[in-house]
């Protein structure tokens, strides 16, 4: 999986092309060095990684890590590991970006039966402090740029998207566009929102066609074309009502679609339509995304710090963090060390329910 970064190699960017070979341990460290045939170009191994240029240890480097992916703020992990806050913040942003590319490289071409899309408030301490109504909160919380958009796939857990902005039409646009680029060409899986109207409008712009409506009368004009929904997408809405903050009301509305097609893709896993796995991952991310946290001081609440630690998040969900609810039994109970039961289930993360793996990626693996 390595290739020459030279920029005036001929074989510069080519995997596999039998031109590069080992060089030993630059100063005995734990990094080996690679050596091009082609242009006799030295590289050390982890070039293009987040260690590549740091003197600390690596071990040092995946726990600070680790700490921000399970929700420690930037300045409590600085003092627990005694370091600068800044660096911290600098780690953070060269494995989100990072981080980044590794997803995009997984999350593509992908058969999915059905996605439940929620949108998260990250801020809303004036509610909190009594000083503004809830009624002005949300008005100005439909004007913020801290909303956190998310789409999962209940099935499987997988986290396909996870990005920040205003509650706005553009940013669903975004959003469903996103999706689309990760979905295979002939797959539309049935769609389960809230009651924002915003989605409705999204999702008719990418599964939409030109349909020319029949003449009804000989004599005049005939009728515009219309744009409308594609006869293979299913769409689902969770309407609820709230009272003096209580849910009062929950309705299911179908949007596209019939509702026998709908409960029929529902059936297979024996659910009803519900946006219950959603709004469960929104706990977790409350949970393990510092910047999003109620009453929370993190250097990341702008937006691109929110969205670095989101980017964070999405990785350590889907390929490193085993999810309850997904393990399998093994055939031979395994012994454990000491006198404790038997292990009898194999840890199942995302990635690995969605085929996308076949083995829990350890957490340095994604940096290398």
């Amino acid at each position: 999986m390595h290739f020459c970064p030279h920029s005036h190699c001929a074989y510069r960017g080519w995997l596999g092309r039998n031109n590069l070979r080992a060089n030993g341990h630059p100063h005995g460290g734990p990094w080996r060095q690679c050596q091009c045939t082609a242009c006799e170009g030295y590289f050390p191994e982890h070039h293009g990684t987040i260690f590549h240029g740091k003197q600390v240890a690596v071990e040092l480097i995946m726990r600070v890590l680790a700490c921000l992916a399970e929700g420690l703020g930037i300045r409590a992990t600085a003092r627990v590991f005694e370091m600068d806050p800044n660096t911290v913040l600098h780690w953070l942003v060269e494995a989100a970006e990072q981080l980044t590319a590794f997803a995009a490289y997984f999350l593509c071409d992908m058969h999915i039966n059905q996605l439940q899309l929620d949108e998260l408030y990250a801020v809303l301490r004036g509610v909190n402090d009594g000083e503004i109504s809830t009624k002005k909160a949300i008005k100005r919380l439909e004007r913020s740029r801290h909303w956190v958009w998310t789409a999962i796939d209940p099935e499987s857990k997988l986290l396909l998207v996870i990005d920040s902005g205003p509650r706005t039409l553009a940013m669903a646009q975004r959003v469903v566009h996103h999706i689309t680029q990760m979905l295979a060409p002939d797959c539309t899986p049935l769609f389960l929102t809230d009651g924002f109207r915003e989605s409705l409008t999204a999702l008719l712009t990418h599964y939409g066609q030109w349909v020319q409506p029949p003449r009804r009368q000989a004599p005049g004009p005939s009728p515009k074309p219309r744009w409308m929904p594609l006869p293979r997408l299913l769409y689902a809405q969770v309407v609820k009502s709230y009272r003096r903050g209580r849910l009062v009301e929950v309705k299911h509305r179908v949007v596209f679609g019939t509702l026998r097609a709908v409960e029929q893709v529902l059936a297979a896993c024996g659910w009803k339509i519900n946006t219950a796995f959603v709004e469960r991952l929104n706990l977790d991310i409350r949970q393990r995304v510092a910047a999003v946290g109620r009453r929370v001081n993190t250097l990341c609440k702008g937006e691109d710090g929110v969205q670095h630690q989101l980017a964070v998040f999405q990785s350590y969900h889907n390929f490193c963090l085993p999810h309850a609810s997904l393990h399998q039994p093994l055939l031979i109970p395994e012994p454990t060390n000491g006198s404790g039961s038997a292990k009898r289930w194999r840890p199942w993360t995302p990635a690995m329910a969605a085929g996308l793996t076949d083995h829990v990626i350890d957490k340095a693996s994604c940096f290398q």
